[in-house]
């Protein structure tokens, strides 16, 4: 099987969700092709890389992360929720992650937004991947289309599109109307038929977040070109036969 395949959260499954642990385990690994991370605002306007809009799940603080300060979260222990191991990891800011993934992996940024919580995101984002010259090392995607919408309007030249949790009506339009070149899909609602009709647009197709090896497998007997972003690359690698082995 040919499907790249795409880290959700980092190496979600053997460590903790978007922290450099994660992201390194699957940077280091040559069966990876890309990595998916969270983006969100501090208060104080930095990008970092966390998921939940609050802390309690993944750190040892609590409250929203909009609430607290990039260095106010830079306290946190952001690890050992998952093993006492990851005890030192802390939340990334999405600058340092853009610094030791340059010239590495693909990335799949996707924005938090919601309604326009965090104002300034995306222009935020745009100007840190532009500083590191990654325009062609990265895609924006977020659930919030007009975020997407937004960043393709600042800057034309970065891939972006929509993550789709169902299956919409007037899926091209959509496309077309956001100028997306990919397309992230919630893989049960996908088919052959759907990821052929989205492969011909031009258009890239990512499934997520599959992580039940029979799911993977059918998933990419639909289409070579669907991208698998799952938690436990290794069970893809079992899939594909691919050598799990850095």
């Amino acid at each position: 099987m040919r499907n790249q395949c795409m880290a959700h959260r980092g190496w979600s499954g053997a460590a903790p969700e978007n922290t450099l642990a994660a992201i390194g385990m699957a940077l280091d690994h040559p069966g990876v092709d890309a990595i998916e991370i969270d983006v969100q605002l501090t208060r104080d306007g930095v990008p970092v890389v966390i998921h939940d809009f609050t802390l309690e799940r993944t750190t040892t603080g609590s409250g929203l992360v909009m609430q607290h300060t990039y260095e106010e979260l830079r306290q946190l222990d952001a690890g050992s929720w998952f093993d006492p191991k990851y005890a030192a990891q802390r939340i990334p800011s999405l600058e340092e992650v853009l610094v030791v993934s340059r010239g590495k992996k693909r990335l799949n940024i996707e924005l938090k937004q919601a309604a326009n919580r965090y104002r300034g995101l995306e222009e935020k984002v745009v100007s840190l991947i532009r500083r590191r010259g990654m325009q062609e090392q990265v895609v924006v995607t977020s659930f919030d289309h007009l975020s997407v919408q937004k960043v393709k309007q600042l800057a034309p030249e970065l891939t972006v599109g929509p993550i789709i949790h169902g299956l919409p009506v007037l899926l091209r339009n959509q496309v077309a109307e956001l100028g997306a070149g990919i397309v992230s899909l919630a893989y049960p609602y996908l088919s052959a038929e759907l990821a052929e009709e989205v492969v011909s647009w031009g258009v890239e197709l990512i499934a997520w977040t599959i992580d039940h090896p029979d799911h993977m497998r059918m998933v990419a007997q639909w289409h070579e070109a669907i991208q698998i972003c799952t938690n436990y690359p290794d069970r893809w690698f079992q899939v594909a036969g691919i050598e799990d082995s850095a």
